[in-house]
């Protein structure tokens, strides 16, 4: 019970909101905390960033990858696009205007800072902290047209566009495409020991990381660690999994694929950064969301679903539900001092 009470605590005080400030008044920390709100694949966290005067670099942190899931580190990169997408409007709210480009030297994305007398707090500012990831089931009542088409515009971007479905029958063909990636992915040991690996079984656990998927945040019971892991063969199932994702699905408002014109390292973080931008508009309309994206996933069936989606010439890249709903309990964040690294001297003269 101390360790959830803690661990609440500890998430609330990250999430907290930003604190008012003089336009024009940059501070640097702040938009890296903000930044590190954003979503990641397992939150892992995939991501280092160097501060400079007027810039801020989203570097990617190679050693939190998921090679099984992600292989070709497209989650990893489209993390770091929502992370940025974040500094972008955290940046506003400070009087800022952000330009945000892939910098395929540094094999990241570099954010310019510049001071912006029409910069302002807005909606998507303001949800930066209140943004997650609900795993839980959703009420099924449906979404307006008005907000929809929000959150459909919130999610465009150069070379990407949102998807969005919401008849009966398209959720149970999603329904169906994420059951089977479910077998895929939950049949390979390989897979499991991955998803194992990031899993936070009790708040202490995940207190201590300060990462990963922790049980508090989708509702499942506090396991010491020994415990889970020698039941979780059990728990984690194809037929489980696809029952709980069914009914997460059926139960949805709808759901939104991000689909893009490319498939490279600059795309990926476009579309994450649209992803967040959804996320952020979601957020301000009271409507939550979650990833289903075991089509993607799992290389053999991406190449049918979108066939089914219509797509030519572009690629499905992200897949999440929405719907209204209750908000969870927080993931929790790493301590800034480990992800912000020292920017060299060779770049600070350059400055």
């Amino acid at each position: 019970m101390a360790s959830t009470l803690k661990y609440d605590e500890v998430a609330g005080d990250i999430r907290r909101p930003e604190p008012e400030q003089a336009p024009g008044a940059l501070d640097a920390r702040e938009l890296v905390r903000l930044a590190t709100l954003a979503a990641s694949s397992h939150n892992t966290q995939p991501w280092k960033f160097r501060i400079e005067p007027d810039r801020i670099v989203i570097l990617p942190d190679f050693s939190r990858r998921c090679p099984v899931v992600d292989p070709d580190d497209g989650h990893l990169f489209k993390s770091l696009g929502c992370a940025a997408e974040n500094l972008v409007h955290a940046a506003a709210a400070q009087g800022f205007s952000a330009d945000v480009r892939f910098d395929a030297g540094e094999d990241g994305v570099t954010v310019l800072l510049s001071p912006d007398v029409t910069a302002r707090v807005t909606d998507l500012s303001r949800a930066i902290p209140l943004r997650q990831c609900v795993k839980t089931l959703y009420n099924g009542t449906p979404v307006d047209a008005a907000e929809i088409e929000a959150l459909a515009e919130a999610g465009k971007g150069s070379s990407v566009r949102t998807i969005v479905l919401t008849s009966k029958a398209q959720k149970d063909a999603v329904i169906d495409y994420v059951n089977r990636g479910n077998t895929a992915q939950l049949t390979d040991r390989a897979f499991r020991d991955e998803l194992v690996s990031w899993i936070r079984f009790n708040p202490a656990q995940a207190l201590r990381t300060g990462d990963g998927l922790a049980g508090r945040t989708s509702g499942q019971p506090s396991l010491p660690g020994w415990v889970a892991k020698a039941i979780v063969g059990l728990v984690i199932t194809p037929k489980g999994q696809a029952k709980t994702d069914a009914a997460g699905i059926a139960g949805a408002a709808g759901v939104a694929v991000f689909v893009s014109s490319r498939d490279d390292k600059a795309a990926w973080i476009e579309v994450g950064r649209a992803y967040e931008r959804f996320a952020l508009q979601a957020t301000a309309l009271g409507i939550r969301t979650a990833f289903i994206n075991q089509p993607i996933e799992v290389r053999e069936l991406r190449p049918e679903l979108e066939s089914w989606l219509g797509l030519e010439g572009e690629h499905a890249l992200l897949m999440v539900r929405f719907g209204h709903g209750p908000t969870a309990p927080f993931s929790l964040r790493r301590p800034l001092d480990d992800v912000i690294v020292e920017c060299t001297d060779e770049r600070q003269a350059r400055a």
